[in-house]
């Protein structure tokens, strides 16, 4: 009798793959999973990315039972994985999601008003003056300088950004990556003005229901 259940031979729909297709295919969601993305153009991604574009069909169809979609730039060597149900979308706190915002308008008008090639790049010190211009009335909701290092480390980790900081943090310097473009889909930025509207008139809400409520608790006191 065969009593032998060693783990170097596995049954079922994997069987069939060599153990270095196994190991790659599992690298290949972890990473999809942990960081949105693979980038072929790093060098410690080239050789996963590469294995994954020539098997697409295995790595498609094993990200569809996560509800994940995968779009394949192979000029730009990226495969990237947008959920199509709720179970993966980032929760954002409201100063993260003005960040990103941004970060989606300034890459949106130097790639099509100013002809730059992606990635795009800038300071964080120009990322905060776009923030505070563009969404003055929500100051008291933009981040720190701690907070703004902490969301750029997540973008970063997300495969969105590359975050080069620095001791002094305007200094610090920020790549947008194209894969930003999927996870915020505007299709234009008259798309982008309207959700930033959203928000704006959402604050304009709640300060009136604010001092709505510190008023009917003055008269109460009368």
């Amino acid at each position: 009798m065969n009593t032998d259940f060693s783990p170097t031979q596995p049954a079922g729909l994997l069987a069939r793959l060599s153990p270095d297709d196994r190991e790659k295919l599992g690298d290949a969601l972890r990473r999809l999973l942990a960081n949105g993305s693979i980038l072929g153009l790093e060098p410690a991604q080239t050789v996963l990315y590469h294995w994954c574009y020539q098997n697409r069909d295995w790595v498609n169809e094993m990200a569809a039972l996560l509800d994940l979609k995968l779009f394949w730039e192979h000029q730009d060597r990226t495969v990237q994985a947008v959920p199509q149900s709720s179970a993966f979308l980032l929760r954002l706190k409201l100063d993260a999601t003005l960040v990103l915002l941004t970060l989606w308008y300034e890459f949106d008008t130097a790639v099509r008003d100013r002809g730059e090639t992606p990635p795009v790049r800038i300071s964080a010190q120009q990322l905060n003056d776009s923030l505070v211009a563009k969404f003055e009335m929500l100051r008291k909701h933009l981040p720190s300088p701690t907070r703004l290092r902490e969301i750029l480390s997540l973008a970063q980790r997300k495969n969105l950004v590359h975050f080069t900081p620095d001791a002094q943090l305007e200094r610090s310097l920020i790549e947008i990556l194209p894969t930003l473009k999927r996870v915020i889909p505007f299709q234009n930025i008259e798309e982008w003005t309207k959700n930033a509207d959203r928000y704006l008139a959402s604050l304009k809400q709640t300060s009136a229901a604010e001092t709505e409520a510190e008023d009917s608790g003055e008269s109460g006191k009368e």
